[in-house]
């Protein structure tokens, strides 16, 4: 007996499908699916929200000086003649940076490895390229995601059927984040 449902894919198909519809499940909060595929990605989207709970505030604070580019009341680089060549003009800036330990750090490259990106593009930049935001769902698990849920014990997620799905009678559930 397999240790896992194979959803009627091959090996790779099924990683994609499951990779996907976790990602868009951690990006939206909650998508619409079928019962068996709802219960394999309640497992793994679980499994990376118990992971940012635990890793949450593992991070270390720390000031850096930083080179920023001089620009003008237009937003345009400020340039300087040196020798000849235009020259951008740097001031230096303090900022102050969250620093992974090595836990965390483990686990947003864990993260990372397993879900796709995501690139946000605002209604009014439709068909453009400029605008698009890529977002990083390891950030928003530890940023937003986890600190919902420091008080809870596992189940992150809740299943809720809707009923048969037209077409081939399929159970459709709504899986959504609680």
């Amino acid at each position: 007996m397999a240790g896992y449902r194979k959803l009627g894919k091959t090996a790779s198909q099924r990683k994609a499908l499951l990779r996907n519809q976790v990602t868009n499940l951690l990006y939206n909060g909650k998508i619409v699916t079928t019962e068996a595929r709802a219960k394999e990605i309640r497992g793994i989207a679980e499994g990376f929200i118990a992971l940012a709970v635990k890793e949450k505030d593992n991070f270390d604070t720390v000031t850096v000086n930083a080179k920023v580019a001089r620009k003008d009341k237009d937003g345009k680089r400020v340039k300087e003649v040196v020798d000849g060549k235009k020259v951008d003009q740097f001031d230096t800036v303090e900022k102050t940076i969250k620093k992974d330990r090595p836990s965390r750090l483990a686990a947003r490259r864990k993260m990372a490895a397993y879900l796709y990106d995501v690139t946000e593009i605002p209604a009014e930049n439709a068909g453009r390229k400029k605008g698009i935001k890529k977002v990083v769902l390891a950030d928003k698990l530890f940023d937003e995601i986890a600190p919902k849920y420091v008080d809870r014990n596992g189940g992150y997620t809740r299943i809720v059927k809707i009923g048969p799905r037209k077409g081939d009678a399929a159970m459709a559930v709504l899986i959504e984040l609680v």
